[in-house]
């Protein structure tokens, strides 16, 4: 979206924000609902960032996230009011598998926390861990609940320490790279799993926790998702902004933040030109938004780490005519092992089997389009870092899609290839999927405490409130109450 040549004005706004991905369009819309004049300026070509669409074969599908965790209620809340709350939708119940370094396809628990277990003698993870992987997981219970604890413990070594090395490679690291596509290694657990820790302290061991923290979450699926696909939730967000005045510019990229001259205000660059604002939003990706910061405050004692903006992504997305998959084999999806024999992708979610309404929709255009039984939607992930990331980036649309065609026909034990091909769409992201290493979260404490302490300045996004649709959703919106109260008081620019 462009905003016409007539619209643009130099007159100062009330609030720029910087970034229009989900937690961008969030805070402008707190802001444009207190009635500051809002300006939202993204440098891609789209708003909503890895929330978005892509259509294929004639379907509307999510061409990054499609769904989110029910913890909380602020997406839930935000639904509400942009009037598409009766759209939300819990997935099918048929549960999701892992591909194993043996080559073995098994149930993930459906008890857990990342894929960490609360009952290491539930049968489903008895099968996949083996009897000598669940007595190990079961030393847990009696070791002392100190252990594997610390103040920037990740998430593999606490599992590591408590569990074993067969849950983390079985259980948890692949729900891990699919989730976050990182290293259970590199995450620190306070960031991925907040409340983790204090919930070990509290009942004695991880199992115990992890079934804590399942009691406390709301009843049903652990995640939901939209009638339509998750991209609603953007278009709904640029319709409702739009009709209270905010103006929202794509293909505009800002370069630069400072003071305006006497400290009443902010002058952003953005393509070359001088804004003034009297409150300013960061909620761009993690690199430009600490490069706009560390302009804006110079004195601040910001920590010198480097934001990791994580992998490359590519997602490939398959809509199949192929009757031998109606069966849903895998059921909602499956999550790769690293070390997985002849597989490249790191998870795959069979789109069809997950979602009812995209079934419904699925199975009349492929009877539209003369398939008897109707059509399948798979979406494979590739890109777990380093060389994985870069061939993926790498292959060609041809390359792609005979990887992911041979890779799902392994991953659900059906044979697949060109002859079921209906359609097929690819979309990388970078930078979406930021890193909570330990250090990070000390990152996000010095610009958290920075920013606080500058009137007129906020910053939001998945880089600072955490990977997830319901933290950055709760993040962005507390953001943007905070900063209207703020500018609400000191009145508005002129």
């Amino acid at each position: 979206m462009t905003e016409p040549e007539d619209r643009r004005t130099d007159e100062p706004w009330d609030a720029v924000v910087v970034g229009g991905g989900v937690a961008g369009l969030v805070a402008a819309r707190e802001l444009a609902v207190k009635g500051l004049r809002t300006l939202v300026l993204d440098a891609a070509d789209h708003l909503g960032g890895p929330v978005t669409g892509v259509d294929v074969a004639g379907l509307r599908l999510d061409a990054g996230a499609e769904s989110f965790a029910t913890r909380g209620d602020a997406v839930a809340d935000l639904a509400d009011e942009l009037g598409i709350g009766d759209a939300l939708t819990a997935p099918s119940g048929l549960g999701s598998w892992v591909y194993l370094p043996d080559g073995r396809a098994s149930t993930l628990p459906r008890a857990g926390v990342l894929g960490i277990p609360a009952r290491p003698w539930a049968r489903d993870v008895v099968h996949t861990l083996g009897l000598a992987g669940t007595l190990r997981a079961s030393l847990d219970r009696v070791l002392p609940r100190s252990v594997g604890t610390g103040p920037s413990v990740t998430i593999g070594a606490l599992v590591r320490a408590r569990m074993g090395a067969r849950v983390l490679e079985r259980l948890v690291a692949p729900v891990v790279s699919g989730v976050h596509a990182a290293s259970a290694d590199r995450l620190d657990v306070e960031s991925v799993a907040p409340g983790l820790l204090a919930g070990l302290a509290r009942h004695g061991s991880l199992g115990a926790a992890v079934a804590a923290q399942r009691r406390l979450a709301p009843a049903g699926a652990a995640v939901a998702g939209i009638v339509g696909g998750m991209h609603r939730l953007v278009e709904e967000l640029v319709v409702d902004l739009e009709s209270r005045g905010a103006v929202l510019r794509t293909g505009t990229e800002v370069t630069g933040l400072v003071r305006a001259p006497g400290g009443a205000g902010w002058i952003v660059t953005a393509d070359g030109a001088e804004l003034a604002a009297a409150a300013v939003v960061v909620a761009a990706t993690s690199r430009p938004a600490l490069s706009l910061l560390r302009e804006a405050l110079p004195d601040a004692e910001l920590s010198d780490v480097l934001p990791d903006p994580g992998a490359d992504v590519v997602l490939a997305t398959l809509v199949l005519d192929a009757p031998g998959l109606d069966a849903a084999p895998r059921g909602t999806g499956v999550l790769v092992a690293e070390g997985a024999p002849d597989v490249r992708a790191k998870a795959m979610t069979h789109g069809t089997a997950k979602w009812s309404w995209l079934t419904e929709r699925a199975n009349a255009a492929g009877r539209d389009n003369g398939a008897r039984y109707g059509w399948h939607v798979l979406r494979l992930s590739y890109g777990r870092g380093g060389e994985s990331s870069a061939a993926a980036v790498a292959a060609d649309d041809a390359t792609l899609t005979a990887w992911a065609l041979a890779d799902a026909s392994r991953l659900l034990g059906v044979p697949l290839d060109a002859s079921h091909l209906v359609g097929f769409a690819r979309r990388r992201w970078s930078d979406s999927l930021p890193q909570h290493a330990p250090e990070h979260r000390a990152l996000v404490g010095s610009v958290r405490a920075a920013v606080e302490a500058t009137p007129g300045l906020a910053v939001c996004g998945a880089w600072i409130a955490g990977t997830g649709l319901t933290s950055v959703v709760a993040d962005a919106r507390r953001v943007g109450r905070e900063l209207a109260r703020e500018q609400a008081a000191r009145g508005p620019a002129s």
